[in-house]
């Protein structure tokens, strides 16, 4: 027979509360218990399809970035992608194609939703290329403090301790950390909290990687070590985990799509692992999710290989196609917005034999004007980006 709640405790012991004073008020803020789950352990047969289903089309998202000419193509498609939504998440109101455009103009983004969309591909370069690297850096506080820097190198995370792990209470909701719906551990607890999270990452575990992965997930939004950022590196921290253990070679999952589509269920599953010790139902809700996005991505990757394939039979039946313009058809894939200016740069020419290669493509209904503009304007890869955009334009 278990033994009575405290008064400071949840069910299943998924943690506590500590009170203390910030600002003059009473504080609650929540204490996690370390990983694994206890008493009871997670019910694992009854998640056991959940679990096999998503394993599984995980490993067919993988197989497809193998069976295509350039698996880049989709790597820079799906980051950019992924990128987006994981802000979008946050209220940034940047859609792909102004991340794009200013991707094409080859400047310094000016407009702050922008800027940061950007540092989180610069965050997921740096972090994946660490963990690419025989001697790079292992998922760690370092390196997830590494990609915090990045993350916020815009203007508006200046001011916000970028790479530093927080050293004052923050809270989610509310004005104020007491009418706050909820409240992270104080600093002072979190040294201790973060050893033992980097201890969950590395420890030996009879847990299926993706339930692994689903729990740290949670387990870094409680923890909340950053005073800004912690969702967007939350999210982040699902890709390199899946990395780490092998199930995804290259960062091709974007779950943010069904986080955004689902946001309520999103806040509503995390607050039942910390209220009522939940973790079955909120792995359930994140399993489908991995799930039905690697169905989705595996899907738009053949789509996309399909677009470019007969996009590049059409450019070489023309009889007036060129070197050049065969060249700049080949890097559309990683450059889906280009102007005559950008295709001078990616190809070292001329700008007549650019703009000839430009009008090649347009005429063979591969590339679309993008606006009204008469200097320097800006094409697109029409078809290639449609496929690409859905599910990150602004409602």
């Amino acid at each position: 027979m278990k033994r009575p709640l405290l008064e400071d405790e949840t069910i299943r012991q998924t943690g506590r509360t500590e009170r203390s004073t910030v600002a003059g008020e009473e504080v609650r803020a929540f204490i996690p218990a370390p990983l694994p789950p206890r008493d009871p352990p997670l019910d694992l047969e009854a998640l056991g399809p959940r679990i096999a289903r998503a394993s599984e089309r995980l490993r067919l998202l993988d197989l497809a970035g193998d069976l295509v000419p350039s698996v880049d193509w989709f790597v820079y498609a799906f980051v950019r992608k992924e990128a987006v939504l994981s802000a979008q998440i946050e209220g940034t109101q940047a859609t792909l194609m102004d991340l794009l455009e200013v991707e094409a103009s080859g400047e310094a983004p000016t407009d702050a939703d922008v800027e940061e969309v950007c540092g989180y591909l610069e965050a997921l370069n740096y972090a994946w290329a660490e963990l690419d690297r025989d001697a790079g850096l292992p998922i760690s506080m370092r390196l997830l403090s590494e990609a915090h820097k990045r993350l916020l190198s815009g203007a508006r995370g200046a001011h916000k301790q970028p790479g530093e792990v927080r050293r004052s209470q923050n809270w989610i909701g509310g004005t104020r950390p007491g009418n706050a719906t909820f409240v992270p551990p104080p600093p002072h607890r979190l040294p201790e909290l973060l050893s033992d999270f980097e201890r969950a990452v590395h420890v030996e575990s009879d847990l299926p990687p993706l339930v692994r992965v689903g729990l740290l997930h949670v387990q870094f939004e409680t923890l909340h070590p950053f005073l800004d950022g912690n969702g967007r590196l939350g999210r982040l921290l699902i890709t390199l985990l899946l990395r780490h253990w092998g199930l995804l070679s290259r960062p091709l999952l974007y779950l943010s799509l069904f986080l955004k589509t689902h946001r309520q269920e999103y806040y509503r599953r995390l607050s039942a692992v910390r209220t009522e010790g939940d973790w079955e139902g909120w792995l359930d809700y994140f399993l489908e999710g991995v799930a039905v996005v690697a169905e989705e991505a595996t899907a738009t990757a053949r789509r996309l290989h399909g677009i470019v394939t007969a996009s590049r039979e059409r450019v070489l039946l023309r009889e007036d196609a060129t070197v050049f313009s065969l060249r700049l058809f080949e890097l559309l894939p990683g450059h889906p917005v280009v102007t005559v200016n950008r295709v001078v740069e990616l190809l070292g020419c001329s700008r007549p034999a650019a703009g000839k290669a430009l009008r090649i493509l347009e005429a063979a209904s591969v590339l679309r004007p993008l606006d009204d503009r008469k200097k320097n304007r800006a094409l697109v890869f029409g078809e290639y980006l449609d496929e690409l955009r859905q599910g990150t334009e602004l409602s």
